[in-house]
């Protein structure tokens, strides 16, 4: 596929999350980009256009350094592109997960582990570019593989601590 495809842009956009090339990835990305799955993600991740998208893979890449993106397939139907792939990482560093207001909600601390789970990334082109994203994903079966499900007495005393740190982080951040 070639990038100008909007396959191949949308490939693109999900194997350079974890690449860290970010001029390639910001050439995937429309000036007024959506990221439908931030909810759960920091503040900064939650805006539109290319820099909010690079928010999320940062954050994404703190968590899981390695994150990789192994695409199977990807199918266009007019402005839709529908990627499935498998993501894989290993988790060395908290994965912080936000409420509605952008506060810590919840902190997953490091377990040394790795995964690999399939996820589908929808995306709306417009104008060659990615500019709305959906995501289907397999957080049970990451968490499972991870050891965060069912926790541990120890892994949940680790995730406490873990929030701490990040809720001072947080506060000092203001």
């Amino acid at each position: 596929m070639s990038i100008q495809e909007p396959a191949g842009v949308a490939v693109r956009a999900v194997t350079d999350m974890g690449a860290g090339d970010r001029a390639a990835f910001d050439a995937t990305m429309h000036p007024d980009a959506v990221n439908r799955e931030a909810h759960a993600e920091p503040p900064n991740c939650r805006g539109v256009g290319p820099e909010a998208f690079w928010a999320s893979a940062l954050w994404l890449r703190a968590a899981f350094p390695d994150l990789r993106h192994e695409p199977h397939v990807a199918v266009v139907d007019g402005e839709l592109v529908v990627v499935h792939a498998t993501m894989s990482g290993t988790h060395r560093g908290p994965f912080v997960v936000y409420d509605a207001a952008g506060r810590v909600e919840q902190v997953f601390a490091p377990t040394g582990k790795t995964f690999a789970v399939t996820q589908t990334h929808w995306f709306r082109m417009r104008d060659g570019l990615c500019a709305e994203h959906w995501a289907n994903r397999d957080d049970l079966g990451m968490g499972q593989q991870l050891g965060w499900f069912p926790p541990s007495p120890r892994y949940l005393w680790q995730c406490a601590q873990a929030k701490r740190v990040a809720q001072r982080a947080e506060s000092g951040s203001r």
